[in-house]
């Protein structure tokens, strides 16, 4: 029987240990299939993100699927992208740029940090209103809109304790729900819930920084950060203002690499130019 088979890697993103961090499916492709097939694989792989990437000349085209639906923005799959193709593929370059829905990503290898140039949301302050407090669990003292809801909170104990209310997020505007606050160790604490999504909890959230680096980097007075995502996985992001743009480093480990057989019968979905 024929098949389709793609080669496919998973990587956690930000850590350096596997079972830590935010694990991503990425998908190597030699041409691009049907958005129905990528979303399937996403729903089978079951993970927050799978990212699917081309060569194109000297550089990559990549798009991102959650188990919901296609995202226009995900960090941590971009950064698990770049790992596998700076570790297996482009062994000697330093510099990859996707051609992603939100632009051209350029991410730099410096050391064993991966630095991801994305943009920053444009946020707009909204009111606190009690759909929030049901949602989190305790009233945010303050609340933002950019494409996604975010609601800051008066401490770290808040973040690392509230209990998410699943369905009262559903309700809420806004793609994703980002709860964060001032941290201790860490410049700030981050956690991301993506319902929408079919995901509960993003165990680390990219782009969710790139709504809450703006935000502290303003409030706390200062260009670069470094921030915890206080999922129960948890991961740290090394980030830096530049402009209208967020820089977002972060390690990654390898877990596993395969390959996804596709029977002859599910139509071989090629999309040719």
């Amino acid at each position: 029987m024929k098949e389709l088979i793609v080669r496919q890697y998973i990587a956690d993103a930000f850590t350096d240990t596997v079972f830590k961090g935010n694990p991503a499916a990425i998908c190597l492709l030699q041409n691009w299939i049907s958005d129905e097939m990528m979303q399937n694989i996403a729903k089978e792989n079951r993970l927050s993100e799978t990212a699917f990437t081309v060569k194109k000349d000297q550089d990559y085209e990549l798009r991102w699927f959650t188990p919901g639906g296609e995202i226009d923005l995900c960090g941590h799959a971009t950064l698990g992208t770049a790992y596998i193709l700076f570790n297996f593929i482009e062994k000697d370059r330093e510099d990859i740029v996707f051609h992603t829905m939100s632009g051209n990503l350029t991410i730099h290898r410096n050391g064993d940090i991966y630095e991801m140039d994305m943009p920053a949301y444009e946020l707009k302050e909204i009111p606190v209103t009690d759909e929030m407090e049901k949602a989190v669990g305790i009233r945010p003292k303050e609340a933002w809109m950019g494409r996604d809801l975010v609601c800051v909170l008066d401490n770290e104990e808040d973040v690392v304790h509230a209990k998410i209310d699943q369905e009262a997020v559903l309700k809420l505007d806004g793609l994703l729900l980002h709860i964060t606050a001032k941290g201790k160790s860490y410049d700030c604490v981050t956690r991301s819930f993506a319902p929408k999504l079919l995901v509960d909890e993003d165990p680390v959230c990219g782009s969710g920084h790139c709504h809450v680096i703006p935000l502290w980097a303003e409030k706390l007075g200062k260009g670069k950060l470094t921030a915890w995502q206080a999922s129960e996985r948890s991961g740290v992001l090394y980030c830096q203002m530049k402009g209208k743009r967020v820089i977002l480093g972060g390690k990654a480990a390898i877990y596993s690499e395969g390959y996804i057989h596709i029977p002859e019968e599910q139509g071989f979905p090629f999309i040719r130019e």
